[in-house]
C-alpha cells in the first residue's frame, strides 16, 4: 500500500534530484499552477473531469466514483507505464490529496511501482508559499540593474545566470518583460505560478551574499512583487547601464521581433496611443503598420519610454548609483563582473 508523504520530505529529496513529483489534476489545473519541477500525467482530462463533476453535483458522490473509475480504467496500462518510466522515488499529488491521487497512487502500487502521494496536494503546497512569502526575511543583499528599455538588462542577467551568479530573473518568473509590449509572444504567468517560481529562487539563495536584479516595478504583467522585494531593491547597489541609441534598438527588435507579432505589437500600441503626442502617434501607428519597425521604436523610446524612465529614476540618489558606460550589452556584462570583483563579492 502507498504512503503519504509530507511537503518538507518532498522538498528535501527533490533538492536532492532524489523524487520524480507527479500532478495527476487535469491539464487545465496544472496550466494555471503546480509545484515547480512536477510532470503531468492526468487521471482525468478537462472534459472527463467537467463530466465527472457534473454527475457529482447533479446525481449523487457514487454515480460520480463510478463514472471516473470507468474513464480511469481505460487509461490504466499507459498511466503506469508513465510513471513507472520516471527516475528516482515517485510521488503524486491532486488538489487536495483526495480520490484522483489515491486512485492513482493505488494502481501504480498496486502494478509494482512504489509511489508516494503528497499529504494536502497541491493546496497544502500553496498554503505554504503564501504563509512563507508573507513572512520571508530576504538576506541577501540585492545589485540592481537599471537603464532605459533596450540596454539589454535581461540578456545580461541571463548571460551571468548561466555563468553561476546568484540572478532573480522576475521577467523570466511573470513570462512579461514588464512594458506595455511585454507579453508579445508570450503568456504571461499568473500570480501563483510567479510566487512558486519566485520562492523556489529565493530559498535557493538565502545564503548567498548577494543577488542580481532588474529594477522592475511593483507588478510585472499579471504578477505584483512582495513588499520585502521591492524594499530590498530600492535599498540595494544600482546599476545604471547606458548604451549607444543605435545598440538599443537593435536589442529591441533582437528581443520582440515584432515583424513574428504585428498584431499584438499594434494591439499593445494602442493601449498607450493616446499618452503620444497625436502626429507622433500616427508615425508609430504607420511604422507598425508597414513594418519599419526600427523607426517605431525609435520614436517609442524618445515620446514614451525615456521621458517614463527618466522620471523613475529620480528616486535613487547619485551616491546610490553606479554607471556603466558601455558600447554593447557584452561589454556591460564584462564591466558589471569587474565590478562585483573589486567588490570582493562571492560568486
Amino acid at each position: 500500500m502507498f504512503q503519504d508523504m509530507a511537503l518538507d520530505e518532498l522538498q528535501t529529496k527533490a533538492e536532492q534530484g532524489k523524487i520524480s513529483i507527479i500532478d495527476v489534476r487535469s491539464p487545465s489545473e496544472y496550466e494555471d499552477s503546480r509545484i515547480p519541477g512536477s510532470v503531468n500525467i492526468p487521471v482525468f482530462d478537462d472534459e472527463e473531469r467537467k463530466e465527472v463533476g457534473t454527475i457529482y453535483k447533479q446525481e449523487s458522490p457514487k454515480a460520480a466514483r463510478e463514472r471516473g473509475i470507468e474513464i480511469f480504467s481505460a487509461k490504466l496500462p499507459d498511466f503506469i507505464k508513465q510513471v513507472k518510466d520516471l527516475k528516482g522515488e515517485k510521488v503524486v499529488y491532486c488538489w487536495r490529496g483526495g480520490m484522483r491521487s489515491k486512485a492513482a497512487a493505488t494502481v501504480v502500487d498496486l502494478a509494482g511501482t512504489p509511489v508516494y502521494r503528497l499529504n494536502g496536494g497541491y493546496r497544502t503546497y500553496r498554503n505554504w508559499v503564501v504563509e512563507t512569502l508573507e513572512n520571508f526575511d530576504m538576506k541577501p543583499r540585492a545589485f540592481v540593474l537599471n537603464g532605459y528599455t533596450g540596454t539589454g538588462k535581461t540578456e545580461i542577467l541571463q548571460q551571468l545566470k548561466s555563468e553561476g551568479y546568484p540572478v532573480l530573473d522576475l521577467e523570466g518568473m511573470a513570462n512579461h518583460r514588464g512594458s506595455i509590449f511585454g507579453q508579445v509572444g508570450r503568456r504571461p504567468h499568473n500570480q501563483k505560478t510567479f510566487d512558486s517560481l519566485l520562492l523556489q529562487e529565493l530559498v535557493n539563495y538565502q545564503d548567498r551574499e548577494y543577488v542580481l536584479m532588474e529594477g522592475e516595478s511593483k507588478r510585472i504583467g499579471k504578477a505584483v512583487l512582495p513588499d520585502f522585494l521591492m524594499n530590498k531593491k530600492e535599498k540595494g547597489v544600482q546599476f545604471y547601464i547606458e548604451l549607444p541609441r543605435e545598440e538599443r534598438i537593435r536589442v529591441i527588435l533582437d528581443e520582440y521581433q515584432p515583424w513574428n507579432y504585428p498584431e499584438q505589437c499594434l494591439e499593445a500600441f494602442n493601449k498607450i496611443k493616446k499618452r503620444i503626442h497625436t502626429p507622433v502617434a500616427k508615425e508609430i501607428e504607420e511604422a507598425l503598420k508597414t513594418g519599419d519597425y526600427k523607426t517605431a521604436v525609435d520614436r517609442l523610446l524618445d515620446y514614451y519610454y525615456d521621458p517614463r524612465y527618466l522620471h523613475s529614476i529620480t528616486q535613487y540618489a547619485e551616491d546610490h548609483i553606479i554607471p556603466i558606460k558601455a558600447e554593447s550589452v557584452e561589454d556591460a556584462t564584462k564591466q558589471i563582473k569587474q565590478l562585483l570583483a573589486e567588490m570582493n563579492v562571492v560568486q
